[in-house]
């Protein structure tokens, strides 16, 4: 039986003062539901000491592929592990899109996350005219190929996959539960063909304008298994009812 697992993406914000306040909002009031929150770099510090002992995991949203050097501005796995990170977001469709990540750079990167001892969450999905055009399962199936021809089938039993349609990040826009379903059938069956046992435990997140009013539709979908929340994991309310749709 698969857990499902919901993951805060902060993006770029926050301060000292606003995590503190989210924190400690969220924190008991999630007592005993496994959840995991991905900062900004500057704030792994304070969560690795908020959230020490607590069900909350934190992680961070991006990493280099490198692991050390003449790299200027880029932090390593070990640099995240220093700070109690257990995740590390890889793939993003902001990091594909707005940093020209390629599907071979977002590999390299998994591939550095897993070597660590880091649980690497792949991002995939499709554009709004890739949805249109009708090519969203050549999408998705490009970018876990390129995953699977260097770490292989079997490194997905140490990950998480999140299908975020990318028309429907910070838009308002929501796949309905069943286009979501569909995606993550699409993306098991995938898998399942390369190992079924594989596919069968895979936590595939689902993300794009996730809410407290849409979220238990969405985790009733039989291979929706949490979600890779943005703007709402900001709000403790919204966050909290989607760890509590997700956990029930």
């Amino acid at each position: 039986m698969r857990k499902k697992l919901v993951a805060g993406n902060w993006k770029m914000h926050g301060s000292l003062a606003e995590n503190a306040a989210l924190l400690a909002a969220i924190k008991p009031a999630l007592s005993g539901i496994t959840a995991v929150v991905c900062v900004p770099f500057p704030y792994l510090a304070q969560m690795q000491a908020a959230l020490a002992g607590s069900s909350i995991a934190w992680g961070a949203q991006n990493v280099s592929e490198q692991a050390r050097g003449a790299f200027t501005g880029e932090v390593s796995t070990s640099m995240l592990l220093d700070f109690g990170c257990r995740y590390v977001i890889v793939g993003h469709s902001e990091r594909r899109s707005l940093y020209g990540e390629s599907d071979e750079r977002v590999a390299a990167k998994y591939m550095a996350a897993q070597a660590a001892g880091l649980t690497p969450i792949l991002c995939v999905g499709e554009s709004l005219d890739e949805r249109e055009s009708g090519v969203t399962e050549a999408v998705v199936a490009r970018q876990l190929d390129a995953v699977i021809k260097s770490a292989g089938v079997a490194s997905l039993a140490k990950a998480v996959v999140a299908y975020e349609p990318v028309w429907a990040i910070g838009t308002g826009k929501t796949a309905t539960p069943e286009q979501a379903q569909a995606v993550h059938a699409f993306i098991r069956g995938k898998i399942a063909a390369l190992d079924a046992g594989v596919a069968d435990q895979l936590v595939i997140q689902y993300g794009g304008s996730v809410k407290a009013a849409n979220a238990a539709e969405l985790m009733a979908q039989p291979d929706i298994d949490g979600g890779l929340i943005g703007g709402a994991s900001l709000l403790a309310d919204e966050f909290i009812a989607i760890c509590r749709a997700a956990a029930n």
